[in-house]
């Protein structure tokens, strides 16, 4: 199955990738306030979802473009086609493909591809966290002081979840080392993989932008929780994820 996901992706990749230098044709369309997406998402998203059927018609799928299908089979895939489209509209080489499986509940399989940099992030529960064959670990940091996190930034007009979050960004801007905004929250999960990044948090994501990356982390040694400390919620979508010791600090501060 490992082999399907990141073929499927790869193959979505090429397409995005060579689509990037031909965006002055792109047809972008608004689904709601400041939520775009284009003709290349939805092509990329035919491509993978082609290739999952054609080897497992039977499994459930939950993809951002697509209804949901076979939603009560034990196997259900998780597909992003392009994580980060705001970026890839405005010719900003930061997005991604994720796809990841999960089997009653839990993630068995993840792949994140990032067809820019040619960076395949893979998962499989129990063997380990990849980056292009080489394993991953989540960063040794031990303080927050001492710490790069990451965080999206929630639409404004969510009053309630816009103050939360600059409550939580403000005493996480005090304590820490810096800030990135990505604007991938795929390729987040996987830089805390990949100790790229010490840490990331953020609230309301859908699951498709978090399911691959949730293993990622956790099979590189990390921990992966709600804002609470709960397991995460897929529906709900708040995620913190970082190494054992950074994670305890960060949910501290991230208490309201």
């Amino acid at each position: 199955m490992l082999y399907v996901a990141v073929r499927a992706a790869r193959k979505a990749g090429d397409f995005i990738a060579r689509s990037f230098d031909e965006r002055s044709g792109l047809k972008i369309q608004e689904k709601k306030d400041r939520d775009f997406v284009t003709d290349v998402d939805k092509k990329a998203e035919n491509l993978i979802l082609n290739e999952i059927r054609r080897h497992y018609p039977d499994h459930g799928i939950v993809a951002e473009e697509s209804e949901r299908t076979n939603p009560n089979a034990s196997i259900q895939w998780y597909v992003d086609p392009l994580d980060g489209t705001t970026n890839f509209i405005h010719g900003y080489p930061h997005f991604a493909v994720s796809i990841s499986a999960w089997r009653d509940g839990k993630p068995f399989l993840a792949v994140i591809h990032d067809p820019i940099k040619d960076e395949t992030f893979e998962a499989q529960r129990g063997n380990g966290a990849f980056l292009n064959r080489r394993r991953l670990r989540v960063a040794s940091a031990g303080r927050v002081s001492h710490a790069i996190f990451a965080s999206g930034l929630p639409p404004y007009r969510r009053r309630t979840q816009m103050d939360s979050f600059m409550k939580r960004m403000d005493v996480c801007m005090r304590e820490a080392e810096g800030y990135r905004r990505g604007g991938s929250a795929a390729l987040d999960l996987a830089y805390v993989a990949a100790g790229r990044l010490d840490a990331y948090w953020e609230g309301g994501l859908c699951a498709w932008d978090i399911a691959a990356g949730i293993l990622l982390v956790q099979e590189a040694g990390g921990i992966v929780t709600d804002l609470d400390g709960a397991s995460v919620d897929l529906e709900k979508g708040d995620v913190l994820c970082a190494n054992g010791i950074l994670h305890r600090q960060f949910l501290s501060l991230l208490k309201l």
